[in-house]
């Protein structure tokens, strides 16, 4: 969800009110997602990299976090939207972490939208975590070296039980993946959109699944395969 800060420049705005505007979109694209039945979403909402910029825009950015859990989360719940969170949560101040526990276990009985939001994460922080993990079962004897596969390294990952993505989504003409689900996207089909994220609407979501209706996906093998 890239370009708030480029959308608040081009309105004469203050950083902050680019990122507003970027969680009015984050609503639309949830009500869209339940509109054409989408069974999963995930957002990369916060990287680990941010971390790194100004104090005022992190406090910023953690600030908005505050008031979409506090604003969003009990009509997700009514739209029968599960809420799971991948990343570095114990980065957050302590009543962060404590607002994200108490989505997850408000949402879980739900079923109509699965929902992620990438929270202090990033991709390679997430693989060399799950390696160290494997390596201290190794250590351990719970785990033989020969039994990890690419099944089970990924019951490692952060997105353990979630199905790998079939498209991902880039605003704002980017075009690259910035550390976000690395090993997941071996086979996801790409799409990069010049629409600054606060201007991603209803016409771009249901753009996005006409372009991906039309991809021939492969998954390594020939063409009549």
């Amino acid at each position: 969800m890239d370009g708030n800060g480029r959308w608040a420049k081009a309105h004469h705005l203050p950083r902050v009110a680019g990122h507003r505007a970027g969680a009015q979109a984050v609503r639309r694209t949830v009500e869209s997602a339940i509109r054409h039945g989408v069974g999963w979403l995930t957002l990369y909402a916060f990287s680990s990299e941010n971390w790194r910029r100004s104090p005022g825009e992190v406090l910023d950015l953690t600030g908005l976090l505050r008031a979409y859990l506090r604003s969003e989360v009990r009509e997700l719940r009514s739209q029968g939207v599960r809420l799971r969170f991948i990343g570095e949560r114990s980065r957050f101040d302590g009543d962060i972490v404590t607002h994200l526990d108490e989505a997850e276990r408000e949402t879980a009985g739900n079923t109509r939208l699965n929902l992620t939001l990438a929270l202090s994460y990033g991709a390679r922080a997430e693989i060399a975590t799950a390696a160290r993990t494997a390596a201290r079962l190794v250590a351990e004897g719970a785990l033989r070296p020969e039994d990890i596969d690419e099944s089970c390294f990924g019951d490692l990952l952060f997105t353990a039980g979630m199905p790998d993505p079939d498209l991902i989504i880039r605003t704002s003409g980017e075009q690259r993946l910035s550390n976000f689900l690395l090993w997941q996207s071996a086979y996801a089909e790409l799409l990069f959109l010049d629409v600054l994220w606060p201007d991603f609407g209803p016409e771009h979501f249901a753009g996005a699944l006409a372009e991906f209706a039309h991809r021939e996906r492969r998954f390594g093998a020939r063409p009549g395969d």
